[in-house]
């Protein structure tokens, strides 16, 4: 009998994403919330090259330095500014949306421990996260105060009765008037006064594992997911879909 099994071809590999990819969808997500963003990155880069071209001319510098160092700060200018307006583009665009604190908290890199669940929450989906450092333990609330303000202090009584002598810090986070932006919490939570020692972080750590596996998980309402919370700002917006 003759064989008339086919050979299928191999799966196509999915295109390995290159660098420039990554600043294409960049540039396309801070585009959204800065139209004027091509005017914003070329007119300072010209302006810094035309000075590099001045100072250079004035201090009778070979023509060689003058196209080096323009042709780096060509490429500096541009990607410093991007950098900084796509974390400003970022936060506008999940501004609104539950778990947008996490965004803005999982990006401190140092100083501080990110607690990657939410410590409480209700059926509105207002959320408290809290993280914990050198200035204490800082509780970031998220929703309308008026709602999220009773979850925050309850939260900030039941930390209080184990752990003595640490400043708790509430932080409000919204759009109302007594209420902290969400571009600005990483800011605000940079400007708390150091109240701790290095060795005694650890100790405060200690104490919040315990009283979270003494509730085990009992200020979480069953109707709210925190992954799915989470997953409200996830890495997909960053790619403009």
């Amino acid at each position: 009998m003759a064989n008339t099994e086919k050979t299928q071809a191999p799966a196509a590999q999915p295109k390995k994403r290159r660098w420039y990819h990554n600043l294409a969808d960049a540039y396309r997500v801070t585009k959204r919330s800065f139209p004027l963003l091509p005017l914003w990155l070329i007119l300072p880069t010209v302006a810094v090259v035309l000075v590099i071209i001045g100072l250079n001319y004035l201090l009778n510098a070979h023509w060689i330095l003058t196209v080096l160092f323009s042709i780096t700060f060509a490429i500096l200018v541009p990607l410093y500014i991007m950098g900084y307006l796509m974390k400003k583009a970022m936060y506008r665009q999940i501004d609104g949306h539950a778990g947008a604190v996490y965004g803005v908290i999982e990006q401190i890199k140092t100083g501080w421990t990110v607690e990657k669940q939410p410590v409480a929450a209700n059926r509105n989906q207002d959320l408290v996260w809290r993280i914990y450092g050198r200035p204490g333990v800082v509780l970031l609330a998220e929703g309308p105060k008026a709602r999220v303000s009773e979850l925050a202090e309850r939260e900030r009584k039941q930390i209080q009765r184990v752990i003595h002598n640490v400043p708790v810090h509430i932080i409000y986070v919204g759009n109302d008037e007594d209420q902290v932006k969400l571009e600005m919490v990483e800011k605000t939570i940079g400007k708390l006064p150091k109240a701790l020692r290095r060795d005694e972080v650890p100790l405060v750590a200690n104490r919040l594992q315990a009283l979270s596996a003494q509730r085990s998980g009992a200020g979480i309402p069953r109707s709210v997911d925190p992954a799915k919370a989470r997953a409200k700002m996830n890495r997909r917006a960053l790619r403009g879909r």
